[in-house]
């Protein structure tokens, strides 16, 4: 029996994959603060600022968090497109 080496696999690029987590980590993050400090946790102290006619803490419960969650997407989209260059990963 020869002692062939296994089938060469791509090594991960460590780097590239820390870099993305990190990415993810930040972005969840903020979702996160927005979601449930702004619209539960920090909802008192917001709604004495007003938008138009609606309380601050209101308004980022019902629409501001969506308009952030869509905000941080295209973050992602664009980080993720620069660090995919700068560790030359194609799809």
């Amino acid at each position: 029996m020869s002692s062939s080496p296994p089938p060469s696999r791509p090594e991960p690029k460590v780097a590239y994959w820390q870099q993305n987590l990190m990415v993810i980590g930040v972005l969840l993050t903020i979702w996160a603060f927005v979601a449930f400090g702004c619209s539960i946790f920090f909802i008192e102290w917001l709604n004495q600022f007003q938008i138009g006619n609606l309380p601050l803490g209101f308004w980022f419960a019902q629409q501001g968090s969506m308009y952030v969650f869509l905000v941080l997407i295209l973050v992602y989209a664009l980080v993720m497109d620069y660090l995919d260059r700068k560790h030359d990963v194609k799809e």
